[in-house]
């Protein structure tokens, strides 16, 4: 009998990952049966590409909603759900915070802390630092206890005579704080890089995940959907 897990205190590394891994195939799952309408709105859309990137993304996860739950969270991010993942011997209560990024490189993703519950270990200019995401691992509405789950879909794009073209997507989960000694135990251990802020400026701590040191950890963790104009299809292959 499947049964919700009402404290998530001592849930395990294995069933986060479990969870996140099932979270993932969803986003991708649903990259994949939008198809090229991403591609078309991009290219059709005379808007800033970081409103078009939201606006995808929200059409996207809407069209494969999964188990939602009737109780608001907030955060600052694009795309903000509290579902049930629904896995064959329990249900989890799920917070997920989901943003989207739209850069002209895929090779990383700027994040604030403010979308993380990692603590970000990593050495810039020669210092260590240590910088603890403002996400709780575990979010709490009253009694009720939802695993956060953080995610990204990432728009590598070109801009041709003023049009956005969409080459590439990117979707990945960042681990949950439970995890960190798995993916980020120390500063030379990480993947992190640093992001783009000036502290003399007084600008908020910003990093950028690394989607080579993600996956060179879980390689199922960053997935790949890319969009081939000639032939108006999007092609992606699951990554074990």
């Amino acid at each position: 009998m499947t049964t919700t897990r009402e404290n998530l205190a001592k849930i395990s590394d294995q069933e986060i990952e479990e969870i996140e891994r099932v979270t993932l195939r969803w986003m991708f799952q649903a990259t994949m049966d939008f198809g090229f309408d991403a591609y078309e709105i991009f290219q059709q859309s005379p808007d800033d590409v970081k409103d078009v990137a939201e606006d995808v993304t929200r059409e996207i996860l809407d069209r494969l909603s999964g188990y939602n739950i009737s109780q608001r969270i907030f955060g600052t991010v694009d795309y903000k759900k509290a579902r049930y993942i629904i896995l064959p011997d329990q249900t989890v209560r799920q917070a997920l915070f989901l943003d989207s990024k739209a850069e002209k490189s895929n090779s990383t993703a700027t994040m604030q802390m403010s979308q993380t519950s990692m603590a970000v270990r990593q050495r810039r200019g020669g210092e260590i630092v240590e910088h603890q995401g403002s996400l709780p691992s575990i979010y709490k509405h009253g009694n009720t206890h939802f695993l956060t789950t953080t995610a990204l879909i990432h728009y590598k794009y070109a801009d041709k005579n003023g049009i956005h073209i969409l080459n590439e997507v990117t979707l990945t989960i960042v681990p949950n704080g439970k995890l960190q000694n798995i993916y980020n135990p120390t500063v030379d251990d990480t993947i992190w890089r640093a992001g783009r802020n000036a502290p003399s400026l007084g600008e908020d701590f910003r990093v950028r995940l690394r989607f080579s040191a993600i996956a060179e950890k879980s390689p199922w963790r960053v997935q790949k959907v890319k969009y081939d104009d000639p032939a108006n299809t999007c092609v992606g292959k699951w990554q074990q």
